[in-house]
């Protein structure tokens, strides 16, 4: 959208919500892209998390199909990662902003920041400690480990 780089703070909003609408298209992608598999397009028959779910795990040959328990959670996870406040993704993307840079500037700000073991790195590490417990059955066994205080 070239047309909103020259933008006037009436574009703002169309600005913001083009860019969100993108996020879960673009973090698809780049998950397919990790994998080796090809690129699931958006269907706008869907809500948000369904879609994002079928665009991370159907198959050109495969429809995948939403588990409720699975969009629910994600749901929920959603609106906590929104609902953040002001993490370092967010202060970044604010200074780039106060410097007048454009909206597509300061977002990539924030997910630069991202990178970083402090604030992109603790979601790697939930997903990492969630590999390490490995089934339900061992759960009770993992939070016995973590208030062991020895």
């Amino acid at each position: 959208y070239p047309d909103l780089l020259n933008f006037k703070e009436a574009d703002y909003e169309l600005t913001a919500i083009r860019m969100i609408a993108k996020i879960p298209t673009i973090a698809a992608m780049s998950y397919k892209y990790s994998i080796g598999q090809p690129f699931i397009y958006p269907d706008n028959s869907l809500d948000f998390t369904e879609n994002f779910l079928h665009m991370m795990f159907a198959t050109p040959c495969t429809k995948y199909t939403v588990n409720p328990i699975i969009k629910n959670a994600l749901n929920k996870i959603f609106i906590l990662h929104a609902d953040h406040e002001q993490n370092a993704s967010t202060s970044t993307v604010r200074i780039a902003g106060s410097s007048g840079a454009n909206p597509f500037a300061c977002i990539s700000t924030g997910i630069a920041s991202l990178w970083g073991p402090a604030h992109g790195g603790a979601n790697e590490a939930v997903i990492n400690m969630l590999k390490e417990i490995g089934s339900s059955e061992y759960i009770p066994k993992y939070i016995a480990k973590a208030k062991d205080k020895n």
